[in-house]
């Protein structure tokens, strides 16, 4: 009986943990001191022991402060999105296509958030820290320990993005893996055709040669990290799913049409694996 009683406490403490930190990423202060720790721990390997290239954040100045949905291809689990947020927090402060000195944190800006897996973000304090910042965890459609595929995003995990867009800006990564040119998932486009957002492809790289897969570590100083931010997508939101799913992969260059390419197309999914 007292193993049965401890795995009980331990469920409830995971429950009540879970919740907990659900509740307090939508607390602005709070979240204002977790972009301000992990912006100033995070913003030597950007700029310092690596380079950052970014272009594109013109487009960012006729944007409403809600449902614009950025859609990403990816490479690590948590630099890329940290990346982003010291981007959007440059652009509030006026900063066009660069960081410079990161005073941008004093007041950063929280009005975004990010999709993530669920076991990623349950699996560390770190990746539980992380979610304070504004994660939007949503379970995998397919797990590697149970074998089984959904077909598509549970519709609470829908909700919730959507209940993020009402307000916010929301980051994606269709793919749903750091794995290059894998299919997108069609919960994406689904979301699109429903809440009808402005949609900015988002194209990163270098991320995969500079840092581990989950982003933490490095593998590799002095790489160049490059966001590119495209123009706004013109989508018809009552086209079928495929096609819209086509577009975005198509604007992220993650579609078998980038695939086929060229030849470093082919080296860079050898290095990445």
């Amino acid at each position: 009986m007292r193993f049965v009683y401890k795995s009980l406490l331990c469920i409830y403490i995971n429950w009540f943990m879970a919740g907990l930190f659900q509740r307090l990423k939508h607390i602005k202060p709070l979240r204002s001191v977790v972009y301000a720790i992990v912006g100033l721990v995070s913003y030597p390997g950007l700029m310092i022991l690596n380079k950052l290239k970014i272009s594109g954040t013109e487009h960012f100045s006729k944007l409403p402060k809600q449902n614009v949905l950025f859609v990403s291809n990816h490479q690590t689990y948590f630099a890329d999105v940290i990346t982003f947020l010291h981007i959007f927090c440059a652009v509030k402060w006026g900063k066009k296509d660069r960081l410079g000195v990161p005073y941008y944190l004093l007041n950063p800006f929280t009005r975004v958030y990010y999709v993530a897996a669920e076991e990623t973000m349950r699996g560390s304090f770190i990746s539980r820290f992380f979610t304070l910042g504004g994660a939007i965890t949503v379970k995998r459609t397919w797990s590697p320990d149970s074998k089984i595929k959904r077909k598509g995003l549970d519709p609470s995990d829908t909700r919730k993005i959507e209940r993020a867009l009402d307000n916010n800006w929301v980051i994606t990564f269709p793919q749903g893996t750091t794995k290059p040119f894998a299919p997108g998932r069609k919960g994406t486009a689904l979301i699109i055709k429903k809440n009808k957002p402005i949609v900015i492809p988002v194209v990163i790289n270098g991320f995969w040669r500079a840092f581990n897969k989950k982003g933490l570590k490095f593998k590799r100083k002095g790489s160049l990290l490059t966001v590119n931010f495209k123009e706004p997508l013109q989508i018809d939101y009552d086209s079928p799913t495929e096609d819209i799913m086509k577009k975005i992969m198509d604007a992220i260059e993650q579609s078998n049409d980038y695939m086929m390419k060229g030849a470093h197309h082919w080296s860079k999914i050898g290095n990445m694996q």
